[in-house]
């Protein structure tokens, strides 16, 4: 299959469609808030300082990446496990879905086909927060990060993956999917395109005309 070839999957739309990823933090989700309230409440707890403001504008890469800023390597992984433990208690209830969000969601389903979350994100707290929302795509696949999302758009056939960093854009082109870039998180429209994706839009809400023109552009093919 060549790349960004139309994939299709049984979804619970009317036919076969489109399998589409998505990223979850600052894609689907504006969890902002709640992250900079765990990290508040870490910092707090193990006397550590973080300067949490500017940890939320660094969204997208793994914990760890960002925890490495403020713990000595020996204490990072204590860290993260404690972060996670704690995340549901303060990160939950503040988060907000990103504008369109929902309709990106169900504009695939519209179309019969499936949609999944990929993120890496700790997976418990990816389904928390997309249940929190009512944001239900078919899948949810956690702890994945840049090129090693391609591997799970790969095994589920994912021929668009929608996200807001270089680092998905990454992930896309490493499955040979399609890269929808949305400049709403830490990667500017510029940097999004400099990474190569195919596709770069304000934000969500110009995703489901997107996708129709994509797929009707498919099966005229």
């Amino acid at each position: 299959m060549a790349p960004h070839e139309l994939r299709t999957g049984t979804g619970t739309g009317t036919g076969p469609g489109p399998t589409v990823g998505f990223d979850l933090d600052m894609t689907l989700i504006d969890s902002r808030p709640g992250i900079h309230a765990t990290y508040r409440a870490l910092s707090a707890e193990t006397g550590v300082a973080i300067d949490a403001d500017a940890a939320v504008t660094r969204l997208g890469p793994p914990l760890e990446e960002e925890l490495a800023r403020w713990f000595p390597e020996d204490r990072i992984q204590a860290a993260g496990d404690r972060y996670r433990e704690i995340y549901p208690e303060y990160a939950i209830e503040p988060t907000l879905a990103m504008p369109g969000a929902r309709e990106a969601v169900d504009a695939v389903r519209a179309l019969g086909g499936r949609a999944i979350v990929v993120t890496a994100k700790h997976e418990p707290n990816a389904k928390l927060h997309l249940a929190h929302l009512g944001i239900e795509p078919d899948e949810v696949i956690g702890w994945l990060w840049a090129e090693a999302k391609g591997t799970a758009l790969r095994e589920h056939g994912a021929s668009v993956y929608v996200g807001d960093h270089t680092g998905d854009v990454r992930g896309a082109r490493t499955a040979g999917a399609l890269s929808v870039a949305v400049a709403t998180g830490p990667c500017d429209a510029a940097e999004l395109r400099a990474a190569g994706a195919d596709v770069v839009l304000p934000d969500l809400t110009d995703f489901p005309a997107w996708l129709r023109s994509h797929v009707a552009e498919g099966d005229a093919a």
